[in-house]
C-alpha cells in the first residue's frame, strides 16, 4: 500500500504531463518577441559639456518639440560686451529664435527632437508707446503655428530676454498692440493644441 501511493501519484503525474504537451502548452515555445529594443532613451540626451559650451557663449535653454510635447535643450548664444539692458534683451531674444530655427544636431533628431520655428525671423525692440519689454518679430504671432508660437514663447518667457516671470510680451511687424503671451503647463504638455495664453497690455 505505502509503495502504491507514490507510484499512482508519479503515473499521474506524468499522464498531466502528456496532456498539457498535447495541448501545447510547453513554456519553452511561449512567444516573447514584442520587438527590438530602441536604440537610445526617447527624449533623452547626455548632457553636453556646460564649460565648453560657456567658451562659446552664454548658456541658455531653448524648447524643442520631442515627441507631443516641449523639452528644453542646452544652447549657447553670444551678447556683445557694454550692451545696455534694452538691447541685451533683443540680441538674446535674436539668438534664442536663431538657436531654435536651426535643424536639431543628429543625435537630438535620433532622440525624436525637432523645431517648427523656421529660419529668418527676427526680432526687434519696443516700439514708441510699447511695454519698454516688448519684443517685436518680424511675423505677427498669430500668423506663426501654434507650436512654433509656443517654442517662442516658452523659451524667450525663461529666458533673459523677459522679466523671468513665466511670460513674455510680443508684438508683430504691423501695428497692432503686443500682447503679454503665458508658457503654461499645459502649453509645455500640448503646443500643437494649446495656444499660449494671453493678454493685452498697456501702453507705456
Amino acid at each position: 500500500m505505502n509503495v502504491r501511493r507514490p507510484l499512482s501519484a508519479v503515473l499521474l503525474a506524468g499522464v498531466a504531463g502528456g496532456l498539457l504537451a498535447g495541448c501545447g502548452i510547453r513554456a519553452t515555445e511561449v512567444p516573447t518577441d514584442f520587438g527590438p529594443a530602441p536604440s537610445r532613451a526617447h527624449c533623452s540626451l547626455t548632457a553636453p559639456d556646460v564649460t565648453t559650451q560657456a567658451s562659446r557663449g552664454m548658456p541658455v535653454q531653448v524648447f524643442l518639440l520631442c515627441g507631443s510635447s516641449l523639452v528644453t535643450v542646452d544652447r549657447t548664444v553670444r551678447v556683445a560686451e557694454g550692451a545696455t539692458d534694452a538691447e541685451r534683451r533683443v540680441l538674446v531674444a535674436q539668438g534664442l529664435l536663431d538657436e531654435l530655427a536651426k535643424s536639431p544636431s543628429r543625435a537630438e533628431t535620433e532622440a525624436g527632437y525637432k523645431t517648427e520655428v523656421r529660419g529668418g525671423t527676427t526680432v526687434a525692440g519696443p516700439r514708441p508707446g510699447d511695454p519698454e519689454d516688448t519684443l517685436r518679430l518680424s511675423t505677427a504671432p498669430s500668423a506663426l503655428a501654434a507650436s512654433a508660437l509656443a517654442q517662442i514663447v516658452c523659451t524667450f518667457s525663461d529666458s533673459a530676454a523677459a522679466e523671468g516671470d513665466g511670460s513674455v510680451i510680443l508684438g508683430g511687424p504691423d501695428e497692432a498692440e503686443p500682447r503679454r503671451y503665458e508658457c503654461t503647463d499645459e502649453v509645455r504638455a500640448h503646443p500643437a493644441s494649446t495656444e499660449p495664453p494671453s493678454t493685452g497690455v498697456s501702453n507705456g
